[in-house]
């Protein structure tokens, strides 16, 4: 079982993901006030490209713990993961993950995940149930947010974008989650996990009519796994 992580290592994590948000990459960020300041919070973005985690780290205006991938915990950059207080996930069963992330926010703290679980096209088209089980759970609100510019068509889902590419992170407004009367726990999650995904595809779509930023227009997950 993967332990609750320390409230420090988002501390620090935060500003270098501003550094790289702000100086490396020019991200414009709007919203920021739609993230509650204090109390458990999800941050449900969605996922195109290997640098949405740093950069929704930098955007946020509160220290916050990413659910990453196991395969990325190895060698020097696991060290530098696990010091920062991201939760490695394992996707064919991420109990222990959610199981660390529901501690994060019974202690009032903010969790990123990416819904869709792969990167991909970004339009959050579908998504994994782990964020509707923590919003139920943990009694946190969730706040969907648009990473836009990270990954461009043809480009692969490991890319680094150059140095300056213009960026963009937008907040949407935070949707509450309950478990409806009379509901079965099954319908429950079912219900919560397809308000997320609703509200995390129409805050992408509105990011980018606003941005001008648009979507990859391929999906790797047709021929890769990400």
């Amino acid at each position: 079982m993967t332990d609750v992580p320390s409230p420090r290592g988002p501390r620090w994590w935060r500003w270098l993901g501003v550094l790289l948000a702000r100086v490396v990459w020019g991200t414009r960020v709007s919203g920021r006030d739609n993230v509650p300041r204090s109390g458990p919070v999800l941050l449900a973005a969605n996922h195109t490209g290997v640098i949405d985690g740093p950069i929704l780290v930098g955007a946020a205006p509160r220290p916050t713990h990413v659910l990453v991938k196991e395969e990325m915990f190895h060698g020097p950059l696991g060290l530098l993961l696990r010091s920062a207080g991201q939760i490695p996930v394992d996707r064919e069963g991420g109990r222990g993950a959610l199981t660390a992330a529901l501690g994060v926010l019974r202690r009032g703290g903010v969790v990123g995940i990416f819904p869709e679980g792969n990167r991909g096209k970004g339009d959050a088209s579908g998504a994994r149930a782990g964020i509707a089980w923590l919003a139920l759970n943990g009694h946190a609100p969730v706040v969907p947010v648009a990473v836009l510019g990270t990954r461009r068509t043809g480009e692969s889902v490991g890319h680094v974008p150059g140095a300056r590419r213009r960026l963009a992170v937008v907040f949407g407004p935070p949707v509450s989650i309950e478990r409806r009367p009379g509901a079965t726990g099954r319908e429950a999650l079912a219900e919560a996990n397809e308000r997320i995904r609703e509200a995390l595809a129409a805050t992408v779509a509105d990011a980018v009519a606003t941005t001008g930023l648009a979507l990859p227009a391929d999906d790797p997950n047709r021929t890769v796994d990400a």
